[in-house]
């Protein structure tokens, strides 16, 4: 099992940033790709940004140059700083971990952070 906590949401002004964080910890595997998914209201989830423990990274179009997504593999922590917010960034951001090889396949969530951008 792997267990992901998140915080750093809230509310802002268009224009305005936030950084998100989210911190794995339990049954984790050195190679992985940890991201960050958002979800609006009557929309799907969809992928904002990944890296990779290589730190090979991807973004969503809508948020590349605004977004920057980092993280710390001895602290197990990976962070999403989010610049110019737009209010389509709104909705509930999800951590996510993910890890496959020959013998187990992981993909575990955390439990979402709500980011509310006013205009």
């Amino acid at each position: 099992q792997v267990q992901l906590v998140e915080s750093g949401g809230g509310l802002v002004q268009a224009g305005e940033s936030l950084r998100l964080s989210c911190t794995a910890s339990g049954s984790i595997f050195a190679i992985n790709t940890m991201g960050w998914y958002r979800q609006a209201p009557g929309k799907q989830r969809e992928l904002v940004a990944t890296i990779t423990n290589t730190g090979s990274r991807n973004y969503a179009d809508s948020v590349k140059g605004r977004f920057t997504i980092s993280r710390d593999n001895a602290k197990n922590t990976v962070n999403l700083q989010m610049n110019s917010l737009r209010p389509e960034d709104t909705g509930l951001y999800y951590c996510n971990y993910k890890h496959s090889d020959f013998q187990i396949s992981q993909d575990y969530w955390g439990q979402g952070t709500q980011v509310t951008v006013s205009s």
